[in-house]
């Protein structure tokens, strides 16, 4: 958890983010029944890759394909970059195979300003000219300053400015859960 942060509410639990991650899965599925060969999923750095992995992992469970899935690092795309830190960490960008014709669905967990799915988008296209780019998250909170939509959306969540949601996964944090946490209020 990150400093100075109060947990409020667990919004979802292992099963919960389980059956959402399944219903994703499912719409994807269906959305390219017939055409699963040419899909790529490709998670964003960090927990947009435990997404894509369990996406795929129902996608093939369901339909028997197994779809590839890559990892982008958008560190070197941000438009924040000077207030990460001095010496951001970058590490890598993986991508199975060519993006050129492919529909790649980007994965993330959280959908909020639309600036790192800009930073993702501006990424993909140094790799390739993909047919289609599609977004997955898990948790869509508002707020966009970009005009940026996810077409497979786990759970739309309203919230304030000052509340932050935490995506877990047994793969990053050793727990599975999404809570809102709310940043101490200035006095």
């Amino acid at each position: 958890m990150a400093k100075n942060l109060t947990p409020k509410t667990t919004i979802l639990d292992a099963k919960q983010m389980a059956r959402i991650i399944r219903r994703m899965a499912g719409e994807i599925a269906e959305r390219h029944h017939g055409n699963l060969g040419s899909v790529l999923l490709a998670g964003i750095r960090t927990r947009g890759v435990p997404l894509a992995e369990k996406i795929a992992a129902e996608i093939e469970r369901m339909e028997g394909a197994k779809l590839p899935v890559g990892i982008l690092d958008i560190t070197l795309y941000r438009d924040d970059l000077s207030t990460v830190g001095p010496q951001p960490q970058v590490k890598g960008t993986h991508l199975p195979r060519s993006i050129d014709d492919c529909a790649v669905i980007l994965c993330d967990d959280v959908l909020y300003t639309g600036r790192t799915v800009r930073a993702a988008l501006d990424e993909l296209i140094d790799f390739g000219r993909p047919r289609i780019v599609q977004l997955a998250v898990l948790i869509d909170r508002g707020h966009r300053e970009l005009p940026i939509q996810a077409d497979f959306v786990g759970k739309k969540v309203p919230t304030s400015q000052s509340e932050i949601i935490e995506v877990s996964f047994l793969s990053t944090d050793s727990t599975e859960q999404v809570r809102i946490l709310e940043r101490p209020t200035a006095k």
